[in-house]
């Protein structure tokens, strides 16, 4: 049943609603990122003050949507996939501008310390603040589902698909490191943010254009794969109605807005939390997609198509693919890889569903439930079914995203930028 509804979601209604938001944003903010690239990369080189969130924003995007999720993809939607992925990211892009630009103007602050959310900016919505807080709540609702699937369960079950045994041990393990983690609060989050996301996308690069720049060839075969079966005529001709099309075109704009979260309204409370201006955060959402979508998961796709493994699990497909060309140094800079890209998204996404639970109800008893619950699913979360795991994620992050797109229209007028 919740794959027929995601197909009809994912496949039709989420690639059109996004699609035409992001050419209204795109429209409305002049194309400035793309025609002034430069100048929007200078906005977050000086936007010192809001480098610790975008590295929890990030936190909550690069994980395993740019390595497992793009291998899921390929797999699903065939290379064909990589295409949409990086479309749906071009597009994305002025929705993350809006999103993260009305998280920083609808901000509140007690004692220096800045919160806020999607929650915030639909409660500032009507004039009648009981209305703001139902429409609100729903929200906050949904970012608390999602932090417990798409940023819990989600990642610890995708990178736990290289065990083939002892996997309920490795939860357990996981899930002892992640209090650690979460016990320290928002500050231990965010240093631990700060310090794996610049060190791990880095190294990432580094081993991607090795195996890539080594194998120039092979790069080729690829791109003629990916635009082959991005607009596959032979799919149709052949009777499928353009399934193979339709497939791509979903599993590029699912996957990729598992990876970068744009429009899902859940990376406005990292965004909420710097002291920097509407304009300046709103330029860090721009890069957060640019990195996340179009830099490195595309690196993970070419090296998978390079690869041609033919393996049909996202995560050994991963690893087998960058060990064909590395060896068991390359396997196991992958395994490392995910598991602490998982390490600090799970950490994040703590604070995300903790952060919306905070805009229902302050009171402690909700909040060590919700702290049990997330350490219990964390633990349990490499013995559910992958399949199912992957269309909860599909269909809570769609849900998200559509509900928020809404209020970004709404609030549209208030969306200015600056050259």
């Amino acid at each position: 049943m919740l794959e027929v509804i995601n197909s009809a979601i994912c496949g039709v209604l989420l690639p059109i609603a996004l699609g035409l938001v992001g050419v209204f944003f795109m429209i409305k903010l002049r194309f400035f990122f793309i025609i002034h690239p430069i100048r929007t990369i200078r906005m977050v080189i000086s936007g010192r003050g809001g480098f610790r969130s975008l590295c929890v924003a990030l936190s909550g995007t690069l994980g395993v949507g740019n390595i497992v999720g793009v291998a899921s993809a390929i797999i699903m939607g065939g290379a064909g996939a990589v295409l949409w992925l990086i479309v749906s990211a071009l597009l994305a892009m002025g929705i993350k501008y809006a999103e993260a630009y009305l998280s920083a103007s609808h901000r509140r602050t007690i004692k220096g310390e800045h919160y806020g959310g999607a929650p915030y900016y639909m409660l500032d919505v009507f004039k009648k603040k009981r209305y703001g807080r139902y429409f609100g709540g729903i929200f906050a609702i949904g970012c608390i589902l999602n932090s417990l699937t798409t940023g819990n369960l989600v990642q610890i079950n995708a990178i736990s698909g290289f065990l083939t045994q002892g996997r309920l041990f490795f939860g357990i393990l996981f899930a002892t490191i992640i209090y650690f983690v979460i016990r320290g609060g928002k500050n231990r989050i965010e240093a631990v943010s700060s310090f794996i996301i610049p060190l791990l996308s880095v190294g990432y690069i580094l081993i991607s254009l090795y195996i890539i720049f080594s194998n120039l060839g092979g790069l080729c075969v690829a791109f003629s794969r990916i635009l082959e079966e991005a607009f596959s005529i032979k799919s149709v001709l052949g009777g499928a109605c353009g399934f193979g099309i339709l497939s791509a075109i979903r599993y590029g704009f699912s996957r990729g807005l598992l990876s970068n979260e744009a429009g899902c309204g859940t990376a406005t409370i990292a965004h909420a939390s710097s002291s920097l201006d509407p304009h300046s955060q709103g330029c860090f959402g721009v890069f957060e997609v640019f990195w996340d979508t179009v830099v490195l998961c595309p690196l993970t796709a070419f090296v998978i198509l390079i690869a041609d493994t033919g393996e049909q699990n996202p995560m050994l497909l991963a690893i087998h693919s960058f060990g064909k060309f590395t060896g068991a140094i390359g396997e196991m800079f992958i395994c490392a890889s995910c598991i602490l890209f998982a390490l600090a998204t799970v950490g994040c996404q703590f604070y995300y569903g903790l952060s919306a639970l905070d805009f229902l109800t302050r009171k402690k008893l909700p909040r060590a439930v919700f702290s049990c619950l997330f350490l219990t699913i964390c633990a349990l979360s490499t013995i559910i079914s992958s399949s199912t795991m992957w269309q909860i994620a599909d269909f809570t992050i769609a849900f998200l995203a559509l509900y928020n797109i809404v209020f970004l229209i709404i609030l549209s007028k208030e969306i200015k930028f600056r050259l």
